[in-house]
C-alpha cells in the first residue's frame, strides 16, 4: 500500500472521496461508482467519518473493503470530537494492523440532537500527534480556502491553519470556486513558513439548491458568477450538471496551471461528473 505523502512527492496526484452508505441501495451504487472510477487509476480515495463516530465501522469495513479488495489506495477519515484518546488509539490501531497507512485528521463536530461527550482531544493537531504516536501513518489534515466558518476571522484561520500542517504531511481543502482563494490560501502558509502540498477539492455543481446548502454549511460561497452561468439551465438537470462540469474543469485547468500538487474530487458516490472532468483534463488512467 502506498503512503500518499510519497505519492505527492513524485507528482500530482488525483483522487476521490467517498462516504459509507446507509442503505443498501446506497451501497449498490457506491459499488457501481467503483467499479467505474477504479480504472481512472486514481492516486488514492478517501473514506469520511460520521460526526461523533456515527459512522465508524462502515468507515473501517469500507476502507478495508476498498484495501483489500481494489487496486486502490484508501485514506480513512477520523474525528476527535466525541471520542476519548483511548477510542481514537484504538481506532488507529486497527487501521494501522489492517494495512491502513493513510489518514485525514480532523476536529469535527458532535452531530447535532444526540448528547454525546465533548471528547478529550478538541483540535486535528491534536489528533495528528496521536497517530505519530501509534506510528505508520501517512497524515492529512484539511484546510479551508475561505476560512473554516467557525474562525472569528481569516487570519486566525491561516494561523491553526499552519500550524497542525506544520505536523501533517498534507492537507486538502474543502471544496471552492475561485481559483484565487486556493492561491491566496498556499500564499498566506507559506508566509507562516509551511510549504507542505496542499490539495484542492473539487465539487461540481450537479444541483444547485443542493451545492448551495453544502457551501453553507462548509463556509464556502457559491460565487454569482457561477450562479449566473446555471440559473438559465435550472428547468433542465441535465443541462446544469454539463455546465457544472464545463465551471469544474475550467477550475481545475487554472489550479493546475498555477502549480496546484493535484486534485481532490468529492463525488458524492456517484462517478459521472468526476469522469467527465478526468476526461476533460485530459487524465487518461493517470
Amino acid at each position: 500500500m502506498a503512503r500518499i505523502a510519497d505519492l505527492l512527492a513524485a507528482g500530482p496526484c488525483f483522487s476521490f472521496e467517498f462516504f459509507p452508505p446507509k442503505s443498501e441501495e446506497a451501497e449498490r451504487v457506491l459499488e457501481q461508482t467503483l467499479v467505474e472510477l477504479e480504472p481512472l487509476r486514481p492516486s488514492y480515495v478517501s473514506i469520511t467519518y460520521g460526526a461523533g463516530g456515527t459512522t465508524r465501522e462502515r468507515t473501517h469495513d469500507l476502507v478495508v473493503q476498498i484495501l483489500r479488495t481494489t487496486t486502490m489506495t484508501p485514506m480513512a477519515h477520523l474525528t476527535c470530537a466525541a471520542h476519548t484518546r483511548a477510542e481514537l488509539q484504538a481506532v488507529l490501531e486497527r487501521y494501522r494492523d489492517a494495512g491502513v497507512q493513510n489518514v485525514l485528521c480532523l476536529g469535527g463536530d458532535p452531530p447535532a440532537g444526540l448528547n454525546l461527550p465533548e471528547g478529550e482531544l478538541k483540535y486535528a493537531a491534536e489528533l495528528v500527534q496521536l497517530a505519530r504516536d501509534v506510528d505508520g501513518f501517512s497524515l492529512a489534515v484539511a484546510a479551508h480556502p475561505e476560512g473554516h466558518p467557525s474562525s472569528p476571522n481569516l487570519t486566525l484561520d491561516r494561523d491553526r491553519t499552519a500550524a497542525k500542517l506544520a505536523q501533517a504531511d498534507f492537507a486538502v481543502t474543502q471544496f471552492f470556486f475561485r481559483p484565487g482563494d486556493y492561491f491566496a490560501l498556499v500564499e498566506s502558509l507559506a508566509d507562516r513558513g509551511i510549504t507542505k502540498p496542499v490539495v484542492p477539492g473539487i465539487m461540481p455543481v450537479t444541483n444547485l439548491a443542493g451545492i448551495s446548502r453544502m457551501a453553507a454549511l462548509s463556509g464556502a460561497a457559491v460565487p454569482r458568477e457561477v450562479i449566473d452561468r446555471i440559473e438559465p439551465y435550472a428547468d433542465d438537470a441535465a443541462a446544469v450538471r454539463r455546465c457544472g462540469v464545463e465551471i469544474a474543469t475550467e477550475l481545475c485547468l487554472e489550479l493546475l496551471a498555477g502549480g496546484a500538487p493535484g486534485l481532490h474530487f468529492y463525488t458524492l458516490n456517484r462517478s459521472t461528473a468526476t469522469r467527465e472532468i478526468h476526461a476533460n483534463l485530459g487524465l487518461g488512467a493517470s
